[in-house]
């Protein structure tokens, strides 16, 4: 068991409240590390606030978040665990790549510069947001039915339809925007250093069943990593989809970052 109270910082994606994290940070607390789940810039607090008012989170993108982080970890003691999902694993990326981390899981990260499979799923689990180019300045919901194709597909209709009330939320369009153009320009938002310390290990989990972000996009994520000097592994969940963090199942994703963590000596 680990003692001496490393900082995680769970990084939340589009769509999901950061509160979603809340079993996560209580495994981690019993486990003896010290975790914490702040929102993105603009995002209440309060579920019901983050609902009534999108124009807060609006037109923040992938700069504005990573600089949020990084004033947040700046105030640690030491080198924080990151922990993120969707584009919260895109984030935890970019941040172990800046040196402000001591380790990162990535679980069904977005894809980073450089990553080139765009799957068709991905391109429907996105269509809310891509189908007005005025999105990227907006706050975009889902759909309880929008929700069970990118997030629930791989869960009864009860479940998705009962995660859905519970935490979903807007998010902006900007980062998908500028995600979706990052091959095309030479300092995109969306690139990650993947030359990074040898002392800052990446793990890449990926579901099997997810719409949105497939794991062939993750696999290839994988291999950006190739000449880096660092440790990088991948872990699948080959039945799981886009909700693996908030789901029936998310104990066993946990559990296995967790166990990741441990083997690192962290």
């Amino acid at each position: 068991m680990t003692t001496s109270k490393l900082p995680v910082i769970f990084i939340h994606g589009l769509w999901l409240h950061p509160d979603s994290w809340q079993p996560w940070v209580a495994k981690f607390t019993e486990r003896g590390y010290s975790g914490i789940a702040p929102g993105w810039p603009g995002m209440p607090a309060d579920i019901a606030a983050a609902r009534a008012h999108p124009e807060l989170i609006a037109d923040h993108g992938i700069e504005d978040v990573d600089n949020h982080y990084s004033k947040i970890i700046a105030e640690l003691p030491v080198k924080p665990i990151l922990i993120g999902h969707s584009f919260g694993g895109m984030i935890a990326q970019k941040l172990l790549g800046e040196g402000k981390a001591a380790a990162a899981v990535a679980i069904d990260a977005a894809q980073i510069k450089g990553v080139l499979p765009l799957p068709l799923s991905a391109l429907h689990a996105t269509l809310p947001v891509f189908k007005n180019p005025a999105n990227k300045h907006r706050a975009v919901s889902l759909t309880q039915e929008q929700f069970r194709y990118a997030f629930g597909n791989a869960l009864s209709e009860e479940e998705s339809a009962d995660l859905y009330r519970r935490w979903v939320v807007p998010a902006p369009g900007r980062p998908l925007f500028e995600a979706a153009t990052a091959n095309f320009l030479p300092h995109s938002p969306a690139a990650v250093n993947s030359d990074r310390e040898a002392d800052a290990p990446l793990l890449l989990i990926a579901g099997g069943k997810d719409h949105t972000v497939p794991e062939v996009i993750t696999t290839a994520t994988l291999k950006q990593y190739r000449h880096s000097q660092a440790l990088t592994e991948l872990l699948a969940f080959p039945d799981r989809g886009h909700s693996l963090t908030i789901d029936s199942g998310w104990a066993e994703v946990a559990d296995a970052a967790l166990t990741w963590l441990a083997a690192q000596g962290l």
